[in-house]
C-alpha cells in the first residue's frame, strides 16, 4: 500500500481546500459537487444526522449563509493508494472558544474526488 504519495496528497488537498472555500462562501453548487451523489453518503453534523445525498442537499439549502468563516488548524490529510483518503481538521470561529472537529472520507470516482462520509462535532 502506497501511503501519502505526493501527487495523490496534492490532488486530495486541492479538493479539500476547494471544499473549505465553498463552505465558508456558501457555494452550495460546489459543496454538492464534492459529495458523492448516493443514498449511501453520510454526513453526521454537530446537530444533525444526514443519510443520503438528498438529505445533505436539503440541509445545505436550509442552512444560514452568515457566520461561516472559520480558521483551520491541525489539518491531517492521509491518502491510501491512489483512490482513498481521510482528511481530519480542527476549526475555530471568531466569537467562540469552542473547537470544532471535522473528518471526511474521500474516494476517487471517474468524475473526481468525492466525500463519501463526513463528520462534524464541537468540543466542550
Amino acid at each position: 500500500m502506497n501511503i501519502n504519495q505526493p501527487n495523490v496528497v496534492d490532488e486530495v488537498s486541492t479538493a479539500f481546500y476547494r471544499y473549505e472555500q465553498a463552505l465558508v462562501s456558501n457555494d452550495t453548487a460546489v459543496l454538492d459537487e464534492l459529495f458523492w451523489h448516493s443514498e449511501l453518503t453520510v454526513r453526521l453534523g454537530a446537530g444533525e444526522n444526514l443519510y443520503g445525498i438528498e438529505a445533505i442537499r436539503a440541509f445545505r439549502a436550509a442552512r444560514p449563509s452568515a457566520g461561516l468563516d472559520r480558521q483551520l488548524r491541525n489539518t491531517v490529510i492521509t491518502t491510501f493508494g491512489h483512490d482513498y483518503a481521510v482528511c481530519s481538521t480542527e476549526f475555530t470561529r471568531e466569537g467562540t472558544a469552542r473547537i470544532g472537529r471535522q473528518q471526511q472520507t474521500w474516494v476517487r470516482f471517474d468524475e473526481g474526488w468525492r466525500i463519501v462520509a463526513a463528520q462534524v462535532s464541537l468540543m466542550g
